[in-house]
C-alpha cells in the first residue's frame, strides 16, 4: 500500500496510533530525504500534543536504531553497562562513577554529549583534559573498551544517525521535551552503542529539563519499560536538581572536582550519587547480588583508589595527559577570580540550579547552540550549598572568568539564585525515587 505523509500526520494529529509499518516510512523517508523538514516538524508536533503508545514507542525507537550501524561488543568478556542523566547543573557523575564501575568489573561502554542551554555536556569537560579524544572510530571505541574496561567518547555518525538529523529539527521546533521522543533518541543511541544493561539518573527540579516529580516519574517509567522490550536491563532513579550538584560548574572546574571525588575529597553529595549510580550498574553487571552489596564494592575501589587509577588509565588510552591528576595547572585556568558576598546573615534556602547554569553560559562555559565555541577555563565555584549558615559579607562563590565586560550580569544573576532566610530548609533527599 502506497502510504502518504499528510495521512499519517493526520492519523497521528487525530490521536490515531501508528503501524510498525507506518512509523517506518517515517523514518527511513526523513532519513532518506523524501520527506521534508516541514512535514516531519507537523509530524513531531502532533507527537508533542498526542503522544504515543508504549508500542509506538519502541516502534519508533527500533527505526532510529535501524537506521545506523549497532556495535557488536559480544566478543570483549563481561555484561556491558552503561549511565544516562537527563541532565542538570553540576552534573559529572560520569567522571566519577564510570572509572568507579569499572574498576569494579563493569565493562563501562559510555557515549556521551555535549552541553546545551544551562546543562553540561561530559564530552566538552573530558576535553579540557589536554590532548583527550572524544571523536574515537568504532575500531578505536573497541580498543580501549578492550583495554581498559571502560571508554568515554562522543558519538560517531555510524550510531542512530536519524536521532541526530531528527533531534535538529526538534530543537528548533520546541518539540524538544516530548516524552515519547526523549525516550526514543536516548535509547537509540544506547542499543547501537552495544550495551546490555544501562541506568538512568532523571534528574527533577530548577535546573533540571523535568521540573516537576510527576514528569519525572513519567519519563522514568518509559525509558524502564522502553529498554526492556529492547532487550535491556533497566534501571532509573529519580534525583534532585533543585541545587547544583557538587561545587564546581563548568569545565575544567568539573574535571578537578571529579579528580578530588575519586581522591575521596569530593563533596558529600557527588560522592553519594554517584557511589548509588555505580552500585546499580554493577548489579546489572552481576558483578554484585544486592544494590548493598554493590555499594561496598564501589566505595572500596574509592577508598583504595583503584578507580582513580582506572580514570587515569582511561585518560592516557584516549590520548590525554595523564599528570592532570596530579598536577591541576596543567587544565585551563581562567585569568580572573571574584568572590560573590552574601548580604545578609541567615541560612542558604534555596540555590537556584537553572539560574547558576545560565551564569555559566553567560561566562562562556556553556552553549546556545551545539556549535557555539565554549572557555573551558572558566567556571563558578560555590562555597555555600542549601542548609549551609551564612554571614554578611562571606563568599557564597568564586567567579572564575576571562572577559571583564560579562561580570556584572553574572554577578546579578548569581545574587538571585541565593535564596538567604532565618530559618533552616526542610532537607530534601538525593534520590528521590528507584524503579
Amino acid at each position: 500500500m502506497d502510504m502518504r505523509v499528510v495521512d499519517l500526520i493526520k492519523k497521528k494529529r487525530d490521536g490515531g496510533e501508528l503501524s510498525q509499518d507506518e512509523i517506518s516510512h517515517l523514518i527511513r523517508g526523513y532519513s532518506g530525504g523524501e520527506i521534508t523538514d516541514y512535514q516531519m516538524a507537523a509530524f513531531l508536533m502532533a507527537v508533542y500534543f498526542r503522544g504515543m503508545t508504549p508500542a509506538e514507542i519502541v516502534a519508533l525507537t527500533r527505526e532510529m536504531i535501524a537506521s545506523g550501524q549497532v556495535v557488536d561488543l559480544s566478543d570483549i568478556p563481561g555484561k556491558k553497562v552503561d549511565k544516562h542523566s537527563t541532565g542538570g547543573v553540576g552534573d559529572k557523575t560520569s567522571l566519577v562513577l564510570a572509572p568507579l564501575a569499572a574498576a569494579a568489573g563493569v565493562v563501562v561502554p559510555m557515549i556521551s554529549g555535549r552541553g546545551l542551554a544551562h546543562t553540561g555536556g561530559t564530552l566538552d569537560k573530558l576535553e579540557s583534559i589536554p590532548g583527550f579524544r572524544v571523536d574515537l572510530s568504532l575500531d578505536e571505541y573497541r580498543r580501549v573498551l578492550a583495554s581498559v574496561g571502560l571508554v568515554l567518547a562522543g558519538p560517531t555518525g555510524q550510531l542512530a544517525p536519524a536521532d541526530k538529523k531528527l533531534y535538529a529539527l526538534r530543537d528548533v521546533t520546541a518539540t524538544v521535551d516530548s516524552i515519547p521522543l526523549i525516550v526514543s533518541s536516548i535509547l537509540s543511541k544506547k542499543v547501537a552503542e552495544g550495551i546490555d544493561g544501562l541506568v538512568v539518573d532523571v534528574k527533577v527540579g530548577s535546573g533540571a529539563f523535568m521540573s516537576t516529580f510527576d514528569q519525572a516519574r513519567a519519563l522514568a517509567e518509559a525509558l524502564v519499560a522502553t529498554g526492556r522490550r529492547l532487550g535491556l536491563e533497566m534501571r532509573a532513579l529519580i534525583t534532585d536538581m533543585d541545587q547544583p550538584l557538587g561545587r564546581a560548574v563548568g569545565n575544567a572546574v568539573e574535571v578537578i572536582e571529579s579528580i578530588e571525588t575519586l581522591k575521596g575529597r569530593g563533596p558529600a553529595d557527588l560522592t553519594e550519587l554517584s557511589v548509588e549510580l555505580a552500585a546499580h550498574m554493577v548489579v546489572l553487571a552481576n558483578r554484585a547480588g544486592t544494590v548493598d552489596e554493590a555499594r561496598q564494592r564501589v566505595r572500596e575501589c574509592l577508598v583504595t583508589g583503584a578507580g582513580l587509577e582506572k580514570f587515569r588509565a582511561v585518560i592516557e588510552a584516549q590520548g590525554g595527559d595523564p599528570a592532570v591528576i596530579d598536577d591541576y595547572r596543567r587544565l585551563p585556568r581562567a585569568r580572573h577570580r571574584r568572590e560573590l558576598p552574601a548580604r545578609r546573615d541567615g541560612v542558604i534556602t534555596h540555590i537556584d540550579a537553572a539560574a547558576v547554569g545560565r551564569a555559566c553560559m553567560q561566562l562562556g562555559a556553556g552553549r546556545e547552540r551545539l556549535d557555539s565555541p565554549i572557555d573551558r577555563a572558566v567556571g563558578i565555584v560555590l562555597h555555600k550549598k542549601v542548609g549551609d549558615p551564612v554571614e554578611v559579607g562571606e563568599s557564597l562563590c568564586t567567579i572564575a572568568y576571562n572577559d571583564v565586560g560579562r561580570l556584572p550580569e553574572v554577578e546579578r544573576v548569581l545574587s538571585e539564585a541565593f535564596v538567604i532566610a532565618s530559618e533552616m530548609p526542610p532537607l530534601r533527599p538525593l534520590v528521590k525515587a528507584i524503579m
